[in-house]
């Protein structure tokens, strides 16, 4: 059961682990993902994102600085289970050698600052994915969610300001002219722009600025649930039309909406929902794996990347055959990274 995750939140959490005292590593630890039970789980390639939250991480450049290291003395420390991709070959050089892949990704593109310098530096640390916003507008574009405003929420506890924060999109803000100077140089260099926590508005603006196939790594259905945090469903059709993917986020949030106040802990049979439509929308072709594991609460049924065993199970009592899941699993983000790195 190989498998593709395109978004974990892992390198983060080590982090923010270790500046609190702690000794966890990336080969063995208590959260959502690590390389033992990677390999368990017959891991082709995983994602490893370094995210920065704006207003709390410091200077975000100096964060994802910080992350890198960590990243990079962790592979280092384990160069007997993982290698790095830079472009497609990496991966099957690293499958021939009995070792998994590993492929960094920046959430955040403010870390940027808006300088093309940086972008390339991103590049040559080994970055090949790109989140352009999170839930702050930064000097590549404008999300859907705003951080900021959510805070407020929080302190007022009303449920109806609560709905219409995940329901309403921004259609108005999309990529500023910067963003799109990025979008263009990303697919010169070879980095895959991610369009998971941008605006509506955004993702056309990608779609018009890009000729290749490009991602949403951590995105569901928004006809399945309505928060704004996925894709619509002309979104999904025009994603794969243009050879992209979408990765099945397994935040319980983005799946299944509860009454304002009621615990929600995640079902197997919501994420099988979502997968469902969105290959009716667009395709077998459209759907991949993106967990946000390590960033999001511990989902009750799939607690772990050894839960990705029983998924593939309940897709394919589902109606599921065996080769739409390998496509599920690994082959599309397969295909996008051989037409993009």
């Amino acid at each position: 059961m190989s498998y593709i995750d395109m978004h974990c939140d892992t390198v983060s959490r080590l982090l923010n682990q270790r500046l609190a005292g702690g000794e966890e590593t990336l080969r063995e630890n208590k959260g959502h993902v690590d390389l033992l039970r990677m390999k368990q789980a017959d891991c082709m390639v995983q994602n490893f994102a370094l995210f920065v939250e704006l207003g709390q991480d410091g200077d975000p450049w100096e964060r994802a600085c910080a992350l890198y290291e960590l990243y990079r003395k962790e592979l280092e420390a384990n160069a007997d289970l993982i290698a790095p991709v830079y472009q497609y070959a990496d991966i099957e050089k690293n499958r021939a050698a009995g070792r998994m892949s590993v492929l960094l990704t920046v959430e955040e593109g403010a870390v940027c600052g808006g300088r093309l310098e940086k972008l390339h530096k991103l590049h040559d640390m080994g970055v090949r994915m790109l989140t352009l916003t999170w839930n702050f507008p930064n000097e590549l574009g404008a999300p859907n969610f705003s951080r900021v405003l959510l805070e407020q929420l929080k302190k007022e506890r009303t449920g109806e300001n609560f709905e219409a924060y995940f329901h309403t999109p921004n259609l108005r803000d999309g990529l500023t002219e910067r963003g799109r100077e990025f979008v263009t140089e990303m697919e010169k260099l070879g980095m895959i722009p991610d369009v998971s926590h941008l605006s509506d508005g955004g993702f056309y603006e990608v779609l018009e600025t890009t000729a290749k196939p490009f991602v949403a790594s951590h995105s569901n259905a928004r006809e399945v649930s309505p928060c704004v945090r996925n894709l619509t469903d002309d979104m999904i059709r025009k994603l794969g039309n243009r050879g992209g993917v979408m990765g099945l986020n397994f935040c319980a949030d983005f799946l299944e909406e509860k009454p304002f106040g009621e615990k929600n802990g995640g079902t197997i049979a919501a994420i099988v929902r979502h997968a469902r439509h969105i290959v009716n929308v667009g395709g077998i072709e459209v759907l991949g794996l993106g967990s946000d594991f390590d960033g999001i609460d511990t989902h009750e049924e799939i607690r772990d990347v050894l839960g990705l065993e029983l998924l593939r199970e309940e897709l394919k009592k589902a109606g599921f055959t065996e080769r739409e899941l390998d496509m599920i699993y690994y082959g599309n983000v397969l295909r996008v990274y051989r037409d993009t790195l």
